[in-house]
């Protein structure tokens, strides 16, 4: 039963909500976010004497959006909360997508009391059945003694190899019961281990006998910290790189090896390197972010698999050797053992070459609506190296993926595992949380703004937290546009209507802005980024560029 906070503190005993929150804070957590309910009203009041800022989010699925950036960004778990019922269930989308990113959450829902989970009862499901299949563990707190093992379990395996999300469920009965003698358990932090000299030496042979090998870096580059150490083993062996989507800026677009990204459908330049490598050195790739069948359509090329767990079985993935462990200090061990070239493999200088040329050809292009090429260089312009850059889901996501350089880990943030529409605002608001100090940027389509990014642009505005809302904006479904012109040369049921985006934005009490003109978008962005409010700036696009963009490659020739 719960009793005044003064009670509390006069009996010096606490709530299991108390001892669930103190839990928290000893992991190190410093934003929760969230949604309160009747459910969770005993942690809701808990918050109110801890040092946790707890975000208000206008969805559940933003707050899970949110914690999935941070604990991105931060590579600690990122908390969110719900209740039960639809709350459980619009966190879910969240959750899963930060789980099939690979990025660390402890999601908390409500849930009702024990004494009726056994029967019919209004808004209660089964939430750890629910959660089950995305997240990597949860659990039901059955009795408050359980909390410090349970919380201390959920960040555990949360931030282990690989990372991804787990999930707490308290019913409510559970969360105000008093509770006397009990405190949190003491972090430890698990590293990786180093893999075997047996395998560190069988890779090196592989990649001393290749005589055209290739560079696959993925998203575990970046949370590892081993970019320094892959760029290094890259430089040795002068080999050249290509990153997956989630992996842009492990390895710097501006590296001379670097042949920036591979994965979008079709044919692209990469494609023209892939024809031509005989091994695939993957680094800290996960087969959520991009199929096999991308970058190895038949099978043939073999693969050296260098991550912290065993690659996944796929036909088109035929790993040649494992190197499991640390990625850093892996790579760090291979170095030493394999042959330095003096010379670049000479099979892929055409192909960055082409992606430079591409991308700078569009600086004094004038259409309007703009081009996404367009968009991107000026964006690219005005963006700092270590500015932050997080994109939404569409069309918009596959030519940022393509032509936008990266230069540092985690400055563009894309999500392609779940890739779940309406992340980039909650993202950006997570973003901005974690470094106040850096330009931070949503490029977001309409489709996906009037989804999730409207409701969130209030907690921005309320949380004064200037980031910039670049809407590109077609007054359609642009991505599955492109699919469908592709596959039947013809669109169906993919327009809509727009509201009036800069009088929306004003009446949040963010700064609109229009783009008239594609020679107004550079300074349209400066001058967003020298407001101390939410900037959301609607760009016109013109989309006719994906068609073109597919013909174009389609028509590739490679030398």
């Amino acid at each position: 039963m719960s009793v005044s906070a003064s009670r509390r503190k006069e009996q010096d005993a606490m709530r299991a909500a108390d001892l669930l929150i103190r839990c928290l804070e000893n992991e190190g957590v410093q934003y929760m976010f969230g949604v309160p309910g009747e459910e969770n009203l005993d942690v809701m009041d808990a918050l109110l004497s801890s040092n946790i800022e707890f975000i208000t989010t206008r969805h559940e699925t933003g707050a899970a959006f949110m914690a999935g950036i941070m604990g991105r960004l931060t590579g600690k778990p990122g908390v969110c909360l719900s209740t039960l019922g639809p709350g459980a269930t619009n966190m879910l989308t969240g959750v899963a997508d930060g789980n099939m990113d690979r990025t660390p959450i402890v999601a908390i829902t409500g849930q009702a009391g024990l004494d009726r989970l056994h029967k019919e009862s209004h808004q209660a499901y089964d939430l750890i059945s629910m959660y089950r299949p995305v997240t990597k563990w949860n659990a039901t707190v059955s009795t408050p003694n359980a909390i410090p093992e349970i919380v201390r379990k959920a960040f555990k395996i949360s931030s282990t190899a690989k990372p991804g999300a787990t999930h707490i469920d308290l019913p409510e009965d559970i969360a105000g019961t008093e509770v006397e003698g009990l405190k949190p358990l003491e972090v430890t932090e698990l590293k990786n281990g180093v893999a075997s000299e047996t395998a560190i030496s069988e890779g090196a042979r592989i990649v001393n006998k290749a005589k055209r090998p290739l560079l696959l870096v993925g998203n575990g580059v970046t949370r590892t910290n081993a970019s320094e150490e892959l760029i290094a083993f890259a430089e040795k062996i002068q080999t050249p790189a290509t990153a997956t989507f989630m992996g842009k800026g492990a390895f710097p677009a501006s590296h001379p090896l670097s042949i920036d990204s591979v994965g979008i459908s079709g044919k692209d330049y990469i494609n023209c390197a892939l024809e031509k490598t005989d091994l695939i050195i993957a680094v800290g790739y996960d087969m959520t972010e991009i199929p096999p069948t991308r970058f190895n359509p038949e099978g043939k090329i073999p693969v050296l698999h260098i991550d912290t767990l065993n690659a996944e079985v796929d036909g088109h993935y035929p790993v040649v050797c494992n190197i499991v462990g640390d990625i850093a200090e892996n790579l760090k061990a291979l170095m030493e053992k394999v042959d330095k070239r003096n010379e670049p493999v000479d099979f892929t200088e055409d192909v960055r070459s082409k992606i430079l040329d591409e991308f700078n050809q569009f600086e004094s292009d004038h259409h309007f609506p703009l081009k996404p090429q367009k968009i991107i260089y000026d964006l690219r312009k005005v963006m700092g190296e270590e500015d932050i850059v997080i994109s939404d889901v569409g069309a918009h996501k596959m030519w940022i993926a393509r032509m936008y350089p990266t230069y540092k880990p985690n400055t563009c943030l894309i999500s392609n595992g779940l890739a779940s529409m309406g992340i980039s605002v909650p993202g950006a608001i997570a973003a901005k949380l974690v470094y106040p100090k850096r330009n931070v940027v949503a490029v977001i389509g309409d489709g996906a703004f009037l989804m999730q990014g409207c409701a969130e642009l209030e907690t921005a505005v309320r949380l004064k937290l200037p980031i910039v809302i670049l809407i590109w904006r077609d007054n359609g479904y642009g991505l599955i546009e492109w699919k469908q012109r592709n596959q039947f040369n013809r669109p169906s049921h993919i327009k809509f209507g727009n509201p009036d985006f800069v009088q929306l934005a004003e009446s949040f009490g963010a700064k609109g802005m229009r783009v008239n003109k594609a020679e107004e978008l550079e300074n349209t962005i400066k001058e967003a980024f020298k407001q101390n409010v939410p900037v959301v700036i609607d760009c016109p696009v013109d989309y006719s560029e994906n068609v073109k963009l597919t013909e174009r490659l389609n028509q590739l020739k490679c030398d």
